[in-house]
């Protein structure tokens, strides 16, 4: 069973996106919550270092692995199905962590939510483009991807207020409500669709890329703590190179491959992919030393460089909200969207590297440059890997975006936090350092948009002829 959109799209879809987007949200506050709670979770838990960072890295090392299972399966058994899957998931595991009464079970707690996680970050797309008409569909994702911005911005101060007036499993029960209004609009407003082709499952490429996505962010999550020469690393990595080489040989020659290795022949698909990983790798990295630059350097409190950092996420929510981002793109096309979007970003990398360290208003200038461009190329993206791919393989999709994205940000994060430590070592100062980091992000970002768009533009060309 699969619909089309229709000439109108579905009759209640503006209210189903708010739906789909409010789970989305608790997802994305989840994360960015937790980073707050980390001085009460070591207090009253008595939680160590590796403890915390197991809290943290169990949810993203599980959400990242099955982000590309997950949107398969959806398109297989049906995205309404695994959207109220989805959601249950997460808010059991929410019960669950914030009940705990040990860091072990706060871990296994993590993971389960990982898993409700990812469902639900494939499956909200999916929707999307069901629902909606190609018209109207860059004004939706853009709202979709709107949200990613939003819980960035209000997770630090909700999780500060929660804090402050109760204790820290408060901060996963909140989330059980929203899950629980979620199933119930789901299950009453989201029409069902799943692809009309039925066949078997495809369980070892399922099992390979689950292992080879984790093994591989594992790794990448494991460099700056042990050194990227380390046993640990070297191992966990070529491991995951191995099972994903397998997983690539294997779907190539299945009947039935869970990723259809055709789609890479497609140039708008290509384009798209290396503007994703380029963009979250600069982007990603960026933002993770200016967090550090707002604190070691300027002397912010974590509140405040949350609340200093907002104009970014704000400005983002703003253009997507009110569809001002999306008239752009349609005025401009796919690829010059997609240029501009990470041209823009990138000048706003350079304020921050070159001015920054002159006090918060070059930071300001750099944060609503790399808003605006964000608003604009992100839901470009999405949208070129979605309308490359058949509309019975949304899910499919959706966890290969979402994929890029993990993989993305976490090598950013990663590579972007070596830079900073090699400078440092090297006999610059933190603030040098932090700059020289921004400086590689922009680049990145900006080679991610020429290339994308480059590629695009190929791709329209050769469809045009």
């Amino acid at each position: 069973m699969y619909s089309m959109p229709t000439t109108q799209g579905h009759p209640q879809r503006w209210l189903i996106l708010g739906v789909i987007c409010l789970a989305q949200l608790t997802v994305l506050l989840d994360n960015t919550v937790l980073n707050v709670a980390i001085p009460s979770l070591t207090r009253e838990l008595h939680a160590t270092t590796s403890d915390i960072q197991w809290m943290i890295n169990a949810y993203s090392l599980v959400q990242s692995g099955l982000l590309l299972t997950v949107g398969s399966a959806a398109d297989r058994y049906g995205r309404k199905k695994m959207l109220i899957a989805g959601l249950a998931l997460f808010g059991t595991g929410s019960l669950v962590a914030g009940l705990a009464h040990s860091t072990g079970q706060l871990i296994a707690a993590r993971a389960g939510m990982g898993i409700g996680g990812a469902i639900l970050m494939t499956t909200t797309l999916a929707v999307v483009m069901q629902i909606f008409t190609p018209e109207e569909q860059p004004k939706a994702i853009g709202i979709w991807s709107a949200v990613s911005a939003l819980g960035f911005a209000v997770g630090p101060l909700i999780g500060g207020f929660m804090l402050n007036h109760f204790w820290w499993g408060a901060i996963f029960l909140i989330n059980i409500p929203v899950a629980v209004l979620g199933v119930v609009a789901v299950a009453a407003l989201v029409p069902e669709s799943k692809s009309p082709r039925g066949g078997r499952p495809d369980l070892l490429g399922a099992l390979l890329s689950t292992i080879g996505m984790a093994s591989l962010v594992f790794a990448i999550i494991s460099g700056p703590g042990h050194g990227w020469t380390s046993p640990r690393v070297l191992v966990t990595a070529a491991f995951a190179i191995m099972v994903l080489a397998s997983f690539v040989y294997w779907e190539s020659r299945s009947d039935e491959p869970m990723l259809d290795l055709h789609f890479f022949r497609d140039r708008r698909f290509t384009g798209a992919v290396a503007g994703v990983v380029l963009l979250t790798f600069g982007m990603g990295g960026a933002l993770f030393l200016l967090t550090q630059h707002l604190q070691f350097v300027l002397g912010y409190g974590p509140l405040e460089a949350g609340l200093r950092i907002a104009p970014l996420a704000l400005t983002v929510v703003v253009l997507n909200f009110s569809g001002v981002a999306a008239k752009w793109s349609t005025r401009m096309g796919t690829p010059v969207s997609i240029a501009f979007g990470m041209v823009l970003m990138s000048l706003g990398l350079v304020s921050i590297a070159e001015f920054a360290s002159g006090g918060y208003a070059g930071t300001l200038v750099g944060l609503l440059l790399i808003g605006a461009g964000t608003a604009v190329s992100n839901p470009a993206m999405a949208q070129a890997i979605m309308t490359a791919i058949p509309p019975e393989k949304a899910g499919v999709g959706a966890g290969i975006n979402g994929t890029l994205a993990e993989f993305g940000n976490g090598l950013g994060v990663a590579v972007l936090g070596a830079v900073l430590s090699s400078s440092v070592a090297s006999g610059e100062s933190l603030s040098a350092g932090l700059g020289t980091g921004q400086l590689v992000g922009a680049v990145s970002v900006l080679v991610g948009g020429l290339l994308a768009a480059a590629l695009l533009r190929r791709a329209e060309r050769t469809v045009a002829s």
